[in-house]
């Protein structure tokens, strides 16, 4: 590989790129001369100009100029703030390439780390579980409020790795309700004169407004976050009766709240809710299981995906009606309710206190009393209650956050020896890691099924089988 000082690189220097491959954060790499560069927002086959913004010894990044002669796989991003606002890092790459682009992803990290071979993973890769429809997919979103440099009342979200907010209203990812209720949000602001928060002198009250909503109850929830108390924001009861009269045909604003968050912190929500309207929460389903939904849960933000995520991992348990099945890192028990409709006992463990109340409400909701939730790490609750309490596991199911599971937990899930163990993953690296540790103490991996859970990004939800060998 050639240094940039035999090639006399510059910064600011304009080059001509073809685009070769990707990396898994979606950046272009193309070679000048035989010396790497990375670029955003290219496609690959893309032929290019770019400026040179940064040079290391062996690699250097580039921001696109000018597109040449694009690739056959280029499309026209339809959101026009993609680039600025950089959430949607693959959105001018056709959606067939994307989903193209996450499977090869996901079967690179299974050979380059976890030591597969290309045939073997080729056989056991199921097709990639796509998208019917790859936009307002999200029933979540959180936007941040503030001012423009006119001195307009803004809101939006922030630009990759700043806090510049980029004004956009109606992100083609999110519910087409968003921007009726973020304008409305913004009008009283405007009519009572309730400043947005400013993070430069901690000043302002309206941080940032949380909006979910129930795909198939069409309950929507509007939570402000506030850096003061309620008393700060103004007729907060005109506001409730307008958001509460937005909408019909089945859709409607069912839960308002308030969260307090008065630190100087990038943390969103605060800990202190306090409800305005409704029951403080909304519900929704997947599948055949009804979920409640609060402020601070921790919910899957594509519920038509999760459904095809989550009968996957049914499916990869095979379920008879007598196992006893482990959920690690559960969550609100989303999973851990789905695989209980067709499991004897089902055992859920999460750290977060208040995600096991709302799992354990969750079951209530829905009349299950096979399933039980235990509080803390999975890495500490699992070796317990195997050591000390014998417990067993037919089949155990692993969700474990990027970093992936513990060793202690991995090697406890060795020492119960359940038949199978489902490993549903957000991160390639460290599934095939982890994957490859089950591996060599007996685990073999039968299956795997990529699903798209966040189109237009790099991210990419994985299920994987792994069977016990005799």
């Amino acid at each position: 590989m050639k240094s940039e000082q035999k090639l006399n690189l510059k910064k600011n220097q304009e080059i001509s790129l073809t685009i070769e491959d990707f990396t898994k954060e979606g950046e272009g790499l193309g070679k000048y001369q035989g010396f790497p560069f990375f670029v955003k927002d290219t496609v690959i086959g893309d032929e290019v100009r770019v400026s040179i913004t940064k040079l290391k010894k062996n690699y250097g990044y580039a921001r696109l100029v000018e597109i040449v002669t694009p690739s056959r796989d280029r499309v026209t991003p339809p959101c026009p703030v993609a680039r600025q606002c950089g959430g949607c890092k693959l959105q001018q790459i056709s959606y067939e390439k994307q989903l193209s682009f996450k499977k090869s992803l996901v079967e690179g990290c299974l050979m380059r780390i976890g030591g597969f071979g290309k045939e073997d993973i080729e056989q056991k890769m199921e097709p990639v579980y796509g998208m019917e429809e790859p936009w307002h997919y999200r029933n979540k979103a959180q936007f941040p409020f503030g001012r423009s440099r006119d001195g307009r009342i803004i809101a939006g979200f922030y630009a990759g790795r700043t806090h510049s907010i980029i004004e956009t209203e109606d992100c083609l990812l999110g519910v087409r309700e968003n921007s009726t209720i973020l304008q409305c949000i913004r009008e009283h602001m405007e009519q009572y004169k309730i400043e947005p928060y400013d993070e430069a002198n901690h000043r302002g009250l309206v941080r940032h407004v949380l909006i979910r909503k129930g795909f198939r109850t069409g309950e929507l929830m509007v939570c402000l976050v506030l850096n003061g108390e309620v008393k700060a924001l103004t007729e907060a009861d005109v506001l409730v009766e307008r958001l509460r009269g937005l909408f019909g045909d089945g859709t409607a604003v069912t839960s308002i709240s308030v969260s307090i968050n008065r630190e100087k912190t990038n943390v969103i929500m605060g800990s202190r809710i306090v409800n305005l309207f409704g029951p403080g929460y909304i519900t929704d389903y997947i599948g055949n299981v009804k979920y409640r939904i609060s402020p601070l849960s921790f919910y899957q933000v594509n519920p038509v995906q999760t459904e095809k995520l989550y009968s996957t991992a049914l499916e990869y348990a095979e379920l008879t009606g007598k196992e006893t099945v482990w959920d690690l890192y559960c969550g609100i028990g989303t999973i851990s309710l789905f695989l209980a409709q067709k499991a004897k006992q089902v055992y859920g463990v999460e750290i977060v206190p208040q995600a096991i109340e709302d799992a354990r409400a969750n079951a209530r909701l829905n009349g299950m009393d096979n399933v039980s939730f235990f509080v803390g790490k999975a890495e500490e609750v699992l070796p317990e209650q195997y050591e000390k309490h014998q417990v067993y596991a037919d089949v155990i199911v692993v969700d474990p956050p990027r970093k992936g599971c513990d060793t202690v937990c991995l090697d406890t899930i060795v020492k119960m020896g359940p038949k199978r163990v489902v490993y549903v993953s957000c991160d390639s690296a460290t599934l095939a890691r982890d994957v490859k540790y089950l591996g060599e103490r007996g685990y073999q991996v039968e299956k795997v099924r990529c699903c798209d859970m966040f189109g237009h990004s790099t991210h990419v939800e994985t299920v994987v089988k792994l069977e016990r060998k005799n």
